[in-house]
């Protein structure tokens, strides 16, 4: 087992995929597991083309579950670690925080355009943990 390790400076996806081949490469066929060691961001495979895709997601995320400074959102009570940690704790409800994912001879069986992406859903920068484990067939 390994533990990824990636720093974030704001809302946004960060491209992990590289940094998951490298820890299975040579490794053989089996699954990997991957599991976000935080409640305010989370993993999911998307498009790795077109990164319009990417800004997409994330405005469609934060027009869904705004911040508690927004009216719509006056209902939250967990607020003192500001205006963006209730939603991010909601939008990691939403998202996956773990993703199981098929390998055959060490390599990812993704699609011609996926990636995997850490999903930081908080305002300010962070350092966000990844556990990436191996099982073999």
């Amino acid at each position: 087992m390994k533990t990824l390790s990636l720093p974030t400076s704001g809302p946004g996806l960060y491209d992990i995929t590289r940094a998951v081949a490298d820890q299975i490469a040579g490794r053989g066929s089996g699954v990997v597991i991957l599991m976000i060691q935080h409640t305010s961001a989370s993993l999911v495979i998307q498009e790795n083309a077109d990164p319009e895709v990417q800004t997409d997601l994330q405005n469609f995320f934060a027009r869904l579950v705004p911040p508690t400074t927004d009216p719509a959102m006056s209902y939250l009570t967990h607020t003192y670690e500001g205006p963006d940690d209730m939603p991010a704790h909601i939008k990691s409800a939403l998202l996956p925080t773990t993703l199981t994912i098929p390998v055959e001879n060490g390599r990812m069986a993704l699609g011609t355009w996926q990636g995997i992406y850490v999903f930081e859903h908080r305002d300010a920068p962070h350092q966000r943990r990844v556990v990436v484990k191996f099982l073999k067939d």
